[in-house]
């Protein structure tokens, strides 16, 4: 591709790297923003709880990561805000099964705080 080959290029495999680089970014981001959800429920459940601090510190991370993937992947921009009823609804039942109780059953916070930088609930 580089020195502008066309007849030597192998498209059926080229467009099978990008399908595959592709589903790898939306699994990347579906991912960060299951952890990053997860924590933020935690939070919202128990904010005076000893684990809090480093709750807090793993929001920081899963967002700071799951920001930079999708400023590398503008095409998935809109992802996270469509995933996030269906995660936040598949992580409200992981923090209950490890134990944790009162959280609201539909997601209280929009995409815009869960990815706000300085948000926590």
């Amino acid at each position: 591709m580089r020195r502008r080959a066309g007849n030597e290029i192998d498209y059926e495999n080229i467009a099978e790297e990008i399908e595959t680089l592709g589903r790898s970014e939306r699994h990347e981001i579906q991912s960060r923003l299951d952890t990053l959800v997860l924590h933020l429920i935690k939070l919202h459940a128990q904010p005076d709880h000893r684990a809090a601090r480093k709750w807090s510190g793993m929001v920081f991370e899963e967002r700071r990561q799951l920001v930079q993937r999708i400023e590398d992947s503008p095409s998935l921009r809109s992802l996270p805000a469509l995933k996030l009823p269906e995660t936040y609804a598949a992580m409200r039942k992981r923090a209950l099964m490890l134990g944790f109780a009162d959280i609201p059953e539909a997601c209280p916070w929009p995409i815009g705080d869960v990815l706000a930088e300085d948000f926590l609930p």
